[in-house]
């Protein structure tokens, strides 16, 4: 599981910049202030997940169950969360809103919060 985390973190922090990048300069001309900080969110909690898996990829060497909850936690919840706000974001300023995304990030911010309070009870 270690490996998949490991993984996870090169392609979360890697599409992050990629994202990151795209948001600065292509999108900023065609979005609201308000949406480009949705945006901004989105890639700023990508990355910070991205380190927090590296970091955790090469430290939680035992591969406990608890482990693998926390790593699943981090990965389900950046990608449920990140991802959908760059849907919702990309849908509205192409005035074709995708809703069901609306619902989505929350879940994946639920999964984060899971994620972190794992890794308080493994720590404890």
């Amino acid at each position: 599981m270690n490996e998949i985390a490991l993984l996870f973190a090169a392609f979360f922090g890697a599409t992050a910049i990629i994202l990151g990048a795209f948001g600065a300069h292509l999108l900023k001309k065609k979005l609201s202030v308000e949406q480009l900080q949705s945006f901004e969110t989105g890639v700023k909690y990508q990355m910070y997940h991205a380190i927090v898996l590296l970091i955790l990829g090469f430290q939680l060497k035992e591969n406990t169950t608890i482990d693998q909850y926390i790593f699943l936690a981090f990965i389900i919840g950046t990608i449920l969360f990140s991802f959908s706000i760059y849907g919702l974001v990309i849908s509205a300023a192409r005035n074709k809103k995708i809703r069901f995304l609306g619902p989505i990030t929350p879940l994946g911010g639920l999964f984060l919060m899971i994620g972190w309070c794992l890794l308080i009870y493994r720590f404890i």
